[in-house]
């Protein structure tokens, strides 16, 4: 991604309502790489009132927050080795900080919990389906939008749904999750839920930008991908 007028330091400042204070919707930087992306594509760091470091996923945590790409090894690494400390330091302009050992980890379990109740949202609006064959009808008639896979579905599963999606009349998106059809059904509040289906537009972009996040945390996709707000795999017509 090239830079542009609309990039913003690593810094910025939110109000109490969680809007960015002065121009709107402009991208961030990483902190420790310097990979620019949206709000929603990479991680929002705060402080608290102890100067002890947290995750703000939502991104709406009032005051002074740091941007972090969505790479569990690099930001694991980088807490170790106490780089991340000092690169928090010079962005924060305070030696006040504190930083979890388990920052990676909370990360991880806080990205799974917004990605998986994003899921169950949406299902509970309707927009999901689940089930091979209903899929695979819904798919060749035009309906879906987003496929999704548990981790321990059959490949061949897997392959025949996205080779309806390549004959399909639209472009459909196909991603694995990085969770098992038991932790899925869980969230969907469905018994063996191994694959499912998102017909909605508006409801495919919302999990995207939930999941993309959460799948580049996990190594799954490059940051860079998600930073620039677009995802792995497109199954289309040709």
């Amino acid at each position: 991604m090239s830079q542009n007028d609309s990039l913003t330091l690593d810094i910025d400042t939110l109000d109490a309502t969680g809007n960015t204070a002065g121009k709107g919707a402009p991208e961030r930087k990483c902190v420790l790489t310097g990979v620019h992306g949206s709000r929603d594509a990479l991680i929002r760091l705060a402080l608290d009132g102890e100067g002890k470091v947290h995750a703000d996923l939502a991104a709406r945590a009032p005051g002074r927050g740091a941007w972090l790409a969505p790479d569990r090894a690099l930001i694991a690494s980088a807490a170790a080795k106490g780089k991340l400390r000092g690169v928090l330091m010079r962005a924060f302009k305070t030696t006040s900080i504190a930083v979890p050992d388990d920052l990676a980890e909370t990360i991880a379990t806080g990205l799974e919990r917004r990605a998986l109740d994003r899921l169950g949202l949406e299902n509970k609006a309707g927009h999901l389906i689940w089930g091979s064959d209903r899929i695979g009808d819904a798919v060749s008639a035009g309906r879906v939008r987003l496929l999704l896979h548990a981790n321990d579905a059959a490949p061949d599963g897997v392959a025949k749904l996205d080779g309806k999606a390549r004959g399909a009349p639209n472009t459909v998106v196909s991603c694995v999750l990085p969770v098992d059809r038991a932790r899925l059904s869980v969230a969907l509040g469905r018994e063996n839920v191994v694959h499912a289906a998102v017909c909605d537009g508006g409801a495919a972009a919302r999990v995207i930008a939930a999941v993309d996040r959460w799948r580049a945390f996990n190594g799954l996709i490059s940051t860079e991908t998600t930073a620039n707000s677009a995802v792995e795999t497109k199954v289309s017509g040709s």
